[in-house]
């Protein structure tokens, strides 16, 4: 299987040898979750977190009017 080095922690990481670009790929050592940019040699690159609105889950409680102290 080959391996490839992680842009976290610099340690080598086994990636499935059909692999392609775009797939996800974890570091046992870290654990960060990367994305395959290149195939020959292998090529990784930390994977995007998704954009959030800048809200978290509790302001979106408390403006549905949800009261927990009800439960």
């Amino acid at each position: 299987m080959p391996t490839t080095i992680c842009p976290e922690c610099s340690e080598e990481v086994f990636v499935d040898a059909e692999s392609e670009q775009g797939d996800s790929v974890s570091c046992d050592e870290c654990g960060s979750r990367l994305v395959v940019v290149g195939l020959d040699p292998f090529e990784l690159d930390l994977q995007e977190e998704p954009e959030s609105d800048g809200t978290s889950d509790d302001d979106d409680l408390q403006s549905s009017d949800y009261d927990d102290a009800r439960y």
